[in-house]
């Protein structure tokens, strides 16, 4: 059987699915591996290094796709590449499904099988295939690192002849596992670290990492069964503007990771609170690329709010595109090794597995 990957589009893009040290893997397993040439190229892997591994290198993108049993990729392939693929083929990444629903009928309208590794189960069996989890832990760490660059004081409490500079006062929004990493990163710099999250399950994590978690009075837990955060009442949001909004005044660096699967994320810095905070100060928002947590973000753009910073990045794991790539390869090949019948040899999309079935996208 044959798994190919083809290049994404390098300017939204720079994640790849399939690297060296996994193409041994599969191999292993019994699949072949065809990339498509320069594959790698811009993460300093050459074709050679593909070659050494086992895999093809294919130069012609249709015959790459056609000659394909399995086809994995990071997004939906652009426009005119489900025209090159053929019925019964698979067709594996993160789609964005409940977003791209008319984009994935041009697939599965070929009976092409889709699967969408965002729909994942949180089950244990499904840790080590879990994209959202290991793409999420290098935003979280890399979205500190991002403001701290743009941040125009020292982080760490400094004490010198001279007098004392304070630490930093980081503040996170969302403690799922960007936000967490984005607590722990931010601890291990010398910041002093509050936190902030819905699902009341949050605070003993965000506490045994060194941060302070800011309790909304009365709070329900607001968490689905599968783990992630649902929509808060009225009267709840209510509560934690104002918590927000007088925690605020003080925080020099805030780091938004709030996102509901599915919907625009929730706008929880409003326009009232940015004003009220000190001048200088940066928010950073990994919530973005799904409209953002406050009210000026923009993607791709840092808004200057009467001195306050404003970041938005579509993709932050553009700046850390080998060490994602590697885990997201590592988590494509444990799904399907999961998929993969090594007896028989043949891929069983087995519909009694909660795995397969929560991630096939009709």
């Amino acid at each position: 059987m044959i798994i190919s990957s083809t290049s994404e589009n390098k300017d939204i893009e720079k994640r790849i699915a399939i690297t060296p040290e996994i193409t041994k893997k599969y191999i292993n397993l019994g699949f072949q591996i065809q990339l498509i040439k320069n594959y790698g190229t811009h993460l300093g892997l050459n074709d050679s290094q593909f070659k050494d591994a086992g895999a093809k290198i294919i130069n012609d993108e249709k015959e790459l796709l056609n000659n394909s049993n399995i086809v994995v990729q990071l997004n939906l392939p652009k426009d005119n590449q489900h025209t090159m693929m053929k019925e019964n083929q698979i067709l594996i990444g993160t789609f964005n499904a409940y977003q791209n629903k008319e984009e994935i009928k041009n697939f599965s309208s070929k009976n092409i099988n889709v699967f969408s590794l965002e729909l994942l189960p949180r089950i244990t069996r499904a840790q080590s295939m879990d994209i959202l989890s290991s793409q999420a832990n290098l935003a979280g760490y890399k979205a500190v690192i991002e403001s701290f660059a743009y941040f125009e004081k020292a982080i760490p409490m400094m004490m010198t002849a001279a007098g004392t500079v304070p630490a930093a006062k980081v503040l996170v929004v969302g403690a799922g596992v960007a936000g967490l990493q984005a607590i722990a990163t931010a601890k291990r710099m010398g910041a002093i670290v509050f936190a902030t999250d819905v699902r009341m399950t949050s605070k003993e994590q965000v506490e045994s990492l060194g941060g302070k978690f800011l309790t909304v009075e009365g709070s329900e837990n607001l968490e689905t069964e599968g783990g992630y955060a649902k929509e808060a009442s009225d009267d709840f949001k209510k509560k934690q503007e104002e918590l927000l909004a007088e925690t605020l005044k003080k925080i020099d660096i805030v780091i938004c990771t709030a996102l509901i699967p599915g919907k625009k994320a929730p706008l929880i810095i409003k326009e009232n609170m940015i004003n009220n905070m000190q001048s200088g100060s940066i928010i950073y928002d990994l919530a973005a690329s799904q409209g953002g947590n406050t009210s000026f973000t923009e993607a791709d753009k840092i808004v200057n709010k009467n001195g306050v910073k404003i970041m938005g990045e579509k993709n932050v794991l553009n700046k850390l595109p080998v060490s994602a790539s590697n885990l997201y390869a590592k988590n494509l090949f444990n799904f399907i090794s999961n998929l993969y019948d090594k007896e028989n040899k043949k891929i069983n999309i087995n519909m009694e597995d909660e795995i397969i079935k929560n991630t096939l996208v009709k």
